[in-house]
């Protein structure tokens, strides 16, 4: 049943006085198809699309619309997503809700950047570009991975993980009950093995093409410092939380260095939306492919809002929770 006049009045007034905050996926949300109905239907998202091609002498489009392999490789996933998000947000955006905070899971946190107004899309393109290619080729194929840890706690983890002979280590705190570990293949199956024995429920391992997050990608952080030297970094508009230390950043002098730590560092999203918690954000729009970080965000907060906008129709979600 809707609401009459004034419940709406009253609903939108409430919705006035709350924080929102817009949160990003990151790598392995991605799928053929993902953006095209936003590419399709509104003007900007398209515009963000040409602006990501031109940027970085690929063809987004293709990558991101038509079957393909490139999409699920790292040096071309990356860019696919962001380009993805940050064209889906140009939707949001067009409803007339912009955010009070900003933030976003690994690749994420580039569109966070975005949003906040940190760096211009063409830039943060090219930069991620170079990002995914330095985090593709800092470990040879076949010597890194990860695996995702259920129903045990950091503390254990990294205490197992500290016993365990090789790199590894904790490389995200993606929400209660599930933290994923990254490093040396043999050295994560170990502390799988042991982590089971400790009493996790489950240690899943991931399907990916590197140990991201891992002390093994400090040579591509270095690498991405010296990228972003000519990169010009605004004023930061929008607050925004960063992965590396899991709170908000307080001057645009720390971006780069947090930028270039983040690779190798681990992701403390759990940090990052309680921070945003505690600066009064209530409602979390998920913008991208999936719905992953609204599960997390859930088993953070069961409080909260969330919406995810990944198709168009996720628009209309949008407009019901703020009675547009």
């Amino acid at each position: 049943m809707g609401r009459t006049f004034i419940e709406m009045v009253i609903y939108k007034e409430d919705k006035l006085m709350s924080k929102v905050a817009f949160i990003f996926p990151g790598q392995g949300a991605q799928y053929v198809g993902m953006g095209k109905e936003f590419y399709e239907l509104n003007d900007k998202a398209k515009v963000i699309y040409e602006e990501a091609s031109q940027a970085t002498g690929l063809d987004i489009e293709s990558i991101c619309f038509e079957e393909n392999d490139d999409i699920n490789i790292t040096e071309y996933t990356q860019i696919a997503m962001l380009t993805t998000e940050v064209a889906m947000m140009q939707a949001v955006l067009d409803l007339g809700i912009s955010p009070d905070a900003t933030g976003g899971l690994s690749l994420g946190e580039y569109s966070a950047l975005v949003a906040s107004g940190v760096m211009d899309f063409s830039e943060c393109a090219k930069v991620v570009r170079k990002r995914s290619i330095y985090m593709q080729d800092e470990v040879p194929a076949g010597q890194g991975g990860m695996a995702a840890i259920l129903a045990l706690d950091a503390d254990k983890i990294l205490e197992v993980c500290d016993k365990v002979d090789g790199i590894v280590g904790i490389a995200n705190y993606n929400c209660p009950g599930q933290i994923a570990i990254s490093g040396e293949k043999d050295a994560v199956l170990k502390a799988s093995e042991m982590l089971k024995e400790a009493g996790a429920k489950r240690c899943v391992p991931l399907n990916v093409s590197g140990p991201f997050h891992s002390p093994m990608l400090k040579g591509a952080g270095e690498k991405l410092a010296l990228e972003l030297q000519s990169v010009t970094i605004h004023d930061i508009a929008v607050p925004y939380v960063s992965n590396v230390t899991g709170g908000f950043v307080k001057d645009k002098s720390e971006v780069k260095d947090l930028l270039a730590q983040q690779v190798s560092s681990s992701v403390k999203w759990i940090q990052c939306v309680e921070a945003m918690l505690a600066d009064g954000v209530d409602t979390f729009i998920e913008i991208g492919p999936g719905r992953t970080l609204s599960s997390f965000v859930k088993k953070i907060n069961k409080e909260v809002t969330i919406v995810n906008v990944d198709k168009y129709a996720d628009l209309d979600k949008v407009k019901e929770v703020f009675g547009l």
